[in-house]
């Protein structure tokens, strides 16, 4: 007589926290927009947000050090220092709290449902292909995905900065990403300084790829980890120092977390249900399934993930609200898989064991430590060094 099988693990939607969309860095964006006389419709600023920028401050600098969550500073950084002294208050991230969703957020002023930038990996109707987003290459592969970028072809969009532009104003990007690319910690924050010096009220959005980089090969709490956001609060703390009539915001796009690392290929009967591998990331995982297998495939993934994970249909996507309450880019709704699985635990799910031996730290999941993010705010050259 075979024994019964043990009965499915499922995540609780109601234990699961969620993005908010009405204090996030969509809203941090719009403040700046409303700041700098952008009006915008629909979605309001963050109004404590909108009233510091409103100030006649000579230069507003938010500087963005990805992956530096809430729970990052808390662990890793003195309550004496420069970081935590301008601490303000936590806000939200996006869904996914990751690179490419939240800071085309903030660059956008849109929620994720709006821009569909969804994810490091994001499957394109339009081309029937997974496309690592940034890098504009098929998934898991160096081969250029099409002659043109896949991302800015089909989700498209004018960032804060050019429409601060077009509206009379000034705005700058300071990062590795804009000329004159700034490939040291050094070079980004002279820069920055540069552009400060010059006439006239302006916008400066700045951005590092650190600690984040340093915590996926390390961990959230390592030795290296301490001291890559040491330096970076040091930095922080003498460019503050140096500018005159300057608001300096600090903020971040996510968080992190240590996780474990799955591969999905150690589980060939759930593997075998999916038209292929998945989109978006590791913790929040689009799934496109094979016609007539969407049960055996959602009772095969919530009895081996079902305590880590919390599985939804494209419908319960879109009634949750999860992307953003905005209307719905159009690519939206074909860039969805038949399931999505968000991570509520300490798991990842990875395509290879190259890829889950790589990562320690993790985000793109709907935990504390990857959604919150501070604001940190400094006016510059007026005592805070």
């Amino acid at each position: 007589m075979m024994a019964a099988r043990p009965p499915e693990k499922k995540v609780e939607a109601m234990t699961v926290p969620r993005p908010d969309y009405s204090d996030c860095l969509a809203n941090f964006a719009v403040s700046i927009l409303n700041a700098f006389g952008v009006r915008t419709e629909g979605r309001g600023g963050i109004p404590d947000c909108t009233a510091m920028m409103e100030k006649p401050y000579r230069n507003v600098v938010v500087l963005l050090l990805d992956g530096m969550g809430t729970a990052i500073v808390e662990q890793n950084l003195s309550p004496g220092g420069f970081f935590r002294r301008h601490y303000l208050r936590s806000y939200s991230s996006v869904f996914p709290p990751t690179t490419v969703a939240a800071t085309t957020s903030i660059l956008s002023g849109l929620e994720p449902v709006a821009h569909s930038w969804l994810g490091w990996d994001c499957y394109y109707p339009a081309i029937g292909e997974n496309v690592t987003v940034f890098r504009n290459t098929l998934q898991g592969t160096t081969a250029p995905a099409a002659p043109y970028n896949v991302a800015q072809t089909f989700c498209g969009y004018t960032s804060i900065l050019e429409q601060i532009r077009q509206h009379g104003g000034q705005a700058f990007e300071v990062s590795p990403f804009a000329a004159p690319n700034p490939r040291t910690a050094d070079a980004l924050f002279r820069r920055i300084r540069e552009v400060c010096a010059l006439p006239g009220r302006k916008f400066v959005y700045a951005y590092w790829p650190e600690p984040d980089g340093t915590m996926h090969r390390t961990g959230v709490t390592s030795p290296e980890t301490k001291a890559v956001l040491s330096e970076l609060e040091e930095k922080a703390a003498l460019l503050s120092a140096s500018l005159e009539d300057t608001l300096l915001i600090v903020t971040a796009d996510h968080g992190q977390r240590n996780a474990r690392g799955a591969v999905l290929t150690d589980y060939p009967a759930l593997a075998e249900c999916l038209e292929r591998m998945p989109s978006i990331e590791p913790r929040a995982l689009n799934l496109y399934v094979k016609a007539g297998m969407a049960e055996r495939f959602r009772t095969l993934f919530l009895r081996e993930f079902g305590d880590s994970f919390w599985l939804l249909s494209r419908q319960q996507v879109q009634e949750n609200g999860l992307f953003g309450r905005d209307t719905p880019h159009p690519e939206f709704a074909g860039m969805l898989g038949d399931f999505l699985a968000v991570a509520t635990g300490d798991l990842a799910i990875y395509r290879s064991r190259e890829e889950a031996d790589a990562f320690i730290g993790v985000h793109a999941g709907l935990t504390r430590q990857e959604l919150e993010i501070p604001l940190i705010v400094c006016t510059g050259g007026q005592g805070c060094e």
